[in-house]
């Protein structure tokens, strides 16, 4: 098992920047990582996704330019800094690993491919 746990949701103004955080308990460096969010009556819908070297990574184009996903592998954390924020990014965000490692992160996107879950954070913007 490696157990995820996400911290830094909140609410926060539009406009505004939440940086969301993802630490495991146990090393991940071979995971790919992925963000998740489901909105209350939406399906979980995929975020971004960030390969094992931190080298590739991918955007849902509702976020693209505006979230950044980044993981340290020293400290077993991934990050989601998330500027410019929109009423329509209120959801629970949830952190996952994969251990599939050979993918383009833009096939990364299926929440079926992910092996591990943290609990989820909930992310409020107001307008």
């Amino acid at each position: 098992q490696v157990p995820l746990v996400e911290s830094g949701g909140g609410l926060v103004q539009a406009g505004g920047s939440l940086r969301l955080s993802c630490a495991a308990s146990r090393t991940f460096s071979s995971y790919t990582m992925g963000w998740f969010r489901q909105a209350p009556g939406k399906e979980r819908e995929s975020v971004a996704a960030i390969s094992w070297s931190g080298g590739r990574t991918y955007y849902a184009d509702s976020v693209k330019g505006r979230f950044t996903i980044s993981r340290d592998n020293a400290k077993n954390t991934v990050y989601l800094q998330m500027n410019s924020l929109k009423p329509e990014d209120t959801a629970v965000y949830y952190c996952a690993a994969s251990y599939i490692t050979n993918r383009a992160m833009g096939a990364m996107t299926d929440a079926n491919d992910y092996d591990y879950w943290g609990q989820g954070t909930q992310v409020t913007v107001s307008s």
